[in-house]
């Protein structure tokens, strides 16, 4: 197998599992295998020059896109649809255990989910605070 075609492999996949995670790391990961890629495609023997492209795309996107998305984080008008989720109600997907991730449903996404005491699946929740990606909940009648 040609090198250009595991270069293209390894950005679809890295590609993927971007779409399951909520950062733009794997993105840019995924962006550099596909110049890795086209570098092989013009160069197939320069190895090296292969993953030195990849590697300084993917630093150089990972380092220039934060200031943006700050950037545009702070804009008038934003609105990041996660902090709306505090305050919702949710239903327990998967049980949570103190001090062990459960899934939550809220709305139609699911999210990792925290919580102070242990919460059986079917259990009304509601979010009290958010992380990155994870959520913490408590149960729904405790505050309400």
């Amino acid at each position: 197998m040609v090198v250009w075609v595991l270069w293209l492999i390894a950005a679809g996949v890295l590609f993927v599992v971007e779409m399951f995670t909520f950062t733009f790391y794997l993105l840019w990961l995924s962006l550099g295998a596909l110049v890795a890629g086209g570098v092989a495609l013009l160069l197939p023997d320069a190895l090296l020059l292969q993953v030195v492209a990849g590697s300084l795309v993917a630093l150089i996107l990972t380092i220039f896109t934060k200031p943006l998305a700050e950037r545009l984080r702070n804009s008038r008008g934003f609105k990041d649809t996660g902090t709306d989720i505090v305050g919702r109600k949710g239903l327990v997907v998967e049980p949570i255990e103190p001090g062990r991730y459960g899934q939550v449903k809220v709305g139609g996404d699911t999210w990792s989910a925290t919580s102070t005491v242990a919460l059986g699946k079917d259990q009304q929740v509601i979010v009290v605070r958010r992380g990155t990606t994870i959520i913490e909940v408590e149960r729904w009648g405790d505050m309400y």
